[in-house]
C-alpha cells in the first residue's frame, strides 16, 4: 500500500465509491489546501473499478484494500441488521470506516471524510444513521461529511482550525442540483448514478448468498465470487451446481474454477453452458450435474447427450437424457 508524500501539513482521507459526491467532498477539502487521499475497499459484492476512475479523473491518489474476511465475519451478525436484503448498510460503513481508520493511524492523516449527505438515503443517510456509524466506528469526533458539514455537530477539525466551517457545505435530502452545479464548477463531466453497486440489495443475489451463509456455512471467496454468475443449484449441504447463463458468464466463470477441486461440466459437440459442481464430488452428484448441464443444451429433448467431465485434470464423458428445466426446477436457488 502506498500514499503520495506531500508537503501539505493537514491530510484527509475520504472513503471513495467512486459516485459524485465522494469527489466533490474531496475537492472541497483540496480547494482549503488541505492533502486529501482517497481509500476505497474490495469483496465479492462490490469493486473498486469506479473509485479508480474518480481517481484519475480528480488526479487524487487512491488506496485499495481487500476486506473480504473482515466483512464476512460481520455478515454473521451485523449489529443494526439488514436492509430490505442482504445489505447490512450501516454496519458496512461502520467497517469501513473502522478499517480506514487503521490506515489514518499508520500513514498521519488527521481525519477521515466521505461523501455522505444528510437524507440522501431515508435508512443509512439520515442523523441517526450517521451518528451510529461514528460511534461504533471507534473515530468519533474525527469523520467529517464535508458536503452536509453545516447540518452537522463540529468535529474535532472543525474545532481545531484544520478545517475551515464556513467553507464546507449543507446538503440535505435527495435532489442533486447542488452537486451538479459542484460538478460543473469542478470541472467533474463524468461519474456514475447514484444508485450504487452492491450487489447486496439485489433480492436474487442476496438469496444465493443466503443460501451460501446459512445451509452450507462453510465457503471460500471463490465461492462469494461465483455467486455473481449463472443459475445456481443446490444438491446437499456441501454442493453446488453453477450453470453459466452466457458467454461471458462461462468466461467469468471460468476465471474462478480450481481444477484440482472442481468438477468441469460440458457438452461434448453442442454449444452449452459451462457448469461447475463445487463440494462433494460423489458419482451421484456428477450425474446430477451432468443432467441439468444437458438440460440447458441444444439436444433435442429426451435424447441422450453426450457430457464431458473435468475432475482433477482427467477428462471422461458421460451419457444422460436432455431433461426439462422444470425437472430439477425444485434445486435451484
Amino acid at each position: 500500500m502506498k500514499t503520495d508524500k506531500t508537503s501539505s501539513p493537514i491530510k484527509g482521507l475520504g472513503l471513495c465509491s467512486g459516485g459524485l459526491d465522494s469527489m466533490l467532498s474531496a475537492l472541497l477539502l483540496q480547494r482549503q489546501g488541505i492533502n486529501v487521499s482517497f481509500i476505497t475497499f474490495e469483496t465479492p459484492f462490490f469493486s473498486s473499478e469506479s473509485a479508480q476512475k474518480a481517481s484519475l479523473q480528480t488526479g487524487i491518489p487512491l488506496i485499495t484494500l481487500d476486506i473480504t474476511d473482515d466483512y464476512m465475519e460481520m455478515m454473521k451478525n451485523p449489529k443494526a441488521g439488514f436492509g430490505k436484503n442482504m445489505n447490512p448498510c450501516m454496519d458496512c460503513h461502520t467497517l469501513m470506516f473502522s478499517k480506514a481508520g487503521e490506515v489514518l493511524k499508520s500513514e498521519g492523516f488527521h481525519f477521515l471524510f466521505s461523501g455522505e449527505v444528510v437524507g440522501q438515503r431515508p435508512k443509512s443517510q439520515n442523523k441517526n444513521s450517521l451518528r451510529y456509524v461514528e460511534k461504533n466506528s471507534g473515530f468519533e469526533g474525527i469523520i467529517l461529511r464535508p458536503l452536509s458539514a453545516k447540518l452537522l455537530p463540529l468535529t474535532e477539525m472543525e474545532k481545531e482550525g484544520l478545517v475551515i466551517r464556513e467553507k464546507l457545505m449543507d446538503i440535505s435530502g435527495r435532489s442533486r442540483k447542488i452537486q451538479f452545479q459542484m460538478a460543473r464548477d469542478f470541472g467533474i463531466k463524468k461519474y456514475p448514478s447514484p444508485a450504487g453497486g452492491c450487489l447486496l440489495t439485489d433480492k436474487i443475489f442476496s438469496e444465493k448468498l443466503r443460501d451460501l451463509m446459512e445451509i452450507q456455512i462453510v465457503f471460500n471467496k471463490q465461492e462469494l465470487h461465483l455467486l455473481k454468475y449463472g443459475r445456481h443449484f443446490r444438491l446437499d449441504s456441501k454442493t453446488k451446481v453453477i450453470v453459466g447463463r452466457t458467454q461471458q458468464d462461462n468466461e467469468l466463470m471460468m476465471e474462478q474454477y480450481r481444477e484440482q477441486v472442481d468438477v468441469l461440466l460440458k457438452h461434448n459437440t453442442l454449444p452449452g453452458p459451462d457448469v461447475i459442481l463445487t463440494g462433494d464430488a460423489s458419482q451421484k452428484n456428477i450425474e446430477t450435474a451432468a443432467f441439468i448441464c444437458a438440460g440447458y443444451t441444444k439436444s433435442p429433448e429426451g435424447a441422450t447427450a453426450p457430457i464431458r467431465i473435468m475432475k482433477n485434470g482427467v477428462s471422461s464423458s458421460i451419457m444422460v437424457r436432455k431433461g426439462r428445466p422444470e425437472e430439477f426446477k425444485n434445486l435451484m436457488i
